[in-house]
């Protein structure tokens, strides 16, 4: 059995009755909405259209939400019906950035994850749903999909219908009839610089400035809802955070394995970086939930198929070893250090990069689909992990050899990092939104962050580094180490709010 809707958009007018209903039956927040309409006009006075839109959750057959749940918050019914348990949720958001459909919100009340759960309380009582109920123009089918003699199902194999967002091959289960592909495809319609009752929420205007309007059609957006980005500079700082935090033994691991002698600095300074950068970055993750109290249901009500469950036993890992680095490095016990060495570097790898993994289960975040990312993260922590080592040198006494190796690995790192830069911006993307959002940062309102704050000052980092390749480190290198910090944090904050960017609805 599989639930779906089906909307004739050629016999919708637009009423909003669905929206009421909907909001009326669940008892949504005032400028919240589980299913709302999208008007789209093209053309110009006199001469102009409007299509309408009833966007909602696509109850996915493949439904990313549900994958990416740290709690199995969101689940999939036998009905096919995609649902939540509000109970269990933390308000960790990345069910937003996975739906390709902008179908999920918090709510203002709860301060959980709300969305359509197609009024399965209803249906359990063979019931319609409140807004199949109220269209006064029949305009919204219900039923089981995988029935051929249901209503719905001999509609849709009967008609041309079009689905959201096809190339995310999520089996969006909403079919539309009739509907203007300005409507269901974001980018071809940016919103009006005003909308026809209300002005647009301001990131959306803001984000229309790096949109183009089709120069024929002139289809704008002139009713639309509000979706703010989910994450924020608390991401953006945890990115930088845990990079320099899983570098630091990374390259303690790798001096090991080199027999270079990083005396203090590898036993006893390097495994507090990690320290402090993980606990920072827990603090980071704890604080950006919207039901912070609930952290500990990621453990407690795990769900094995999202990377941020899995992220946040990598970093549980990583802390108790770099614990056990530190405390055998203050009491002397260097063979221990030996014995962990191996693992250590392989759960401060993962540390580094299963941010990518997570990223990848975004599916609405077309930029974060990199197959570069995970292995950039891993190159990003070498950076600002060897530059971090640097600025601790005035502490602790390290041989040449050993200087040598944090300044050539700075060198390194960041020579990599601006190189997958140059392959990850100046190449193809392979989905519309993933251009857009790399031209926002290459030519949008971003450019200047991105080309003076991230790639110009790594380079000056590079170079200056490198004058210190063969000698001991001097004010060169300790001038890259600074350097790297920010130029990281330049990256990611752009990074990470342009691939939230780009409209799902």
């Amino acid at each position: 059995m599989r639930y779906g809707f089906a909307i004739d958009q050629r016999t919708c007018i637009g009423c909003h009755a669905c929206t009421v209903a909907c909001k009326t039956e669940h008892r949504v927040p005032v400028g919240q909405f589980r299913t709302w309409l999208k008007y789209v006009d093209k053309g110009e006075y006199p001469s102009t259209t409007r299509d309408f839109g009833v966007m909602r959750c696509n109850h996915c057959t493949d439904a990313p939400c549900v994958k990416v749940c740290p709690t199995q918050s969101l689940f999939k019914r036998d009905d096919g019906i995609v649902d939540f348990d509000g109970d269990r949720c933390i308000g960790c958001k990345a069910c937003m950035q996975a739906c390709p459909y902008d179908a999920i919100y918090i709510d203002a009340d709860t301060h959980t994850a709300a969305k359509c759960n197609f009024c399965a309380h209803r249906i359990d009582q063979g019931l319609e749903p409140a807004c199949v109920v109220v269209c006064p123009t029949e305009s919204i089918w219900v039923g089981d999909l995988d029935n051929p003699g249901s209503a719905i199902s001999q509609l849709v194999s009967t008609h041309d219908t079009a689905v959201r967002a096809p190339e995310q091959n999520t089996g969006p289960n909403v079919f539309y009839l009739g509907a203007d592909r300005a409507v269901l495809e974001p980018l071809d319609a940016p919103p009006d610089g005003t909308y026809l009752w209300s002005e647009p929420d301001a990131h959306r205007l803001e984000v229309a400035s790096d949109l183009s309007v089709d120069p024929t059609t002139g289809a704008r957006t002139t009713l639309n809802t509000a979706h703010p980005r989910p994450w924020g500079w608390r991401v953006t700082t945890y990115l930088w955070t845990k990079a320099f935090g899983a570098g630091a033994l990374m390259l303690a691991a790798l001096a090991l394995a080199l027999g270079v002698n990083l005396g203090s600095m590898g036993t006893v300074a390097a495994p507090a970086l990690a320290l402090v950068g993980t606990a920072v970055t827990g603090v980071l993750l704890i604080w950006d939930l919207k039901r912070p109290e609930r952290f500990l249901y990621i453990f407690l009500k795990p769900n094995p198929t999202s990377w941020l469950f899995w992220g946040s036993v990598i970093l549980a890992v990583y802390a108790a070893l770099a614990s056990l680095w530190l405390l055998a490095g203050l009491s002397g016990q260097t063979s221990l250090i030996a014995v962990i060495a191996a693992p250590t570097a392989l759960a401060g790898l993962m540390t580094a990069a299963y941010t990518g993994l997570l990223f990848g289960q975004a599916e609405g975040r077309d930029l974060w689909q990199s197959p570069l990312l995970f292995w950039h993260l891993v190159v990003q922590a070498v950076m600002v992990g060897a530059g971090a080592m640097i600025l601790c040198l005035p502490l602790v006494n390290v041989s040449v050899s050993g200087q040598q190796l944090l300044a050539r690995a700075l060198v390194i790192g960041t020579v990599a990092h601006l190189a997958m830069l140059l392959v990850e911006y100046a190449g193809q993307h392979s989905t519309r939104g993933a251009a857009a959002a790399a031209r926002m940062i290459t030519h949008g309102r971003y450019a200047p962050t991105f080309w003076w704050g991230a790639v110009a000052v790594a380079v000056v980092a590079a170079v200056s580094a490198t004058l210190d390749w063969s000698s001991p480190v001097s004010g060169f290198a300790y001038l890259a180490a600074v350097l790297v910090q920010p130029a990281l944090l330049a990256y990611e904050s752009v990074f990470v709010r342009a691939g939230q960017d780009v409209p799902l609805s």
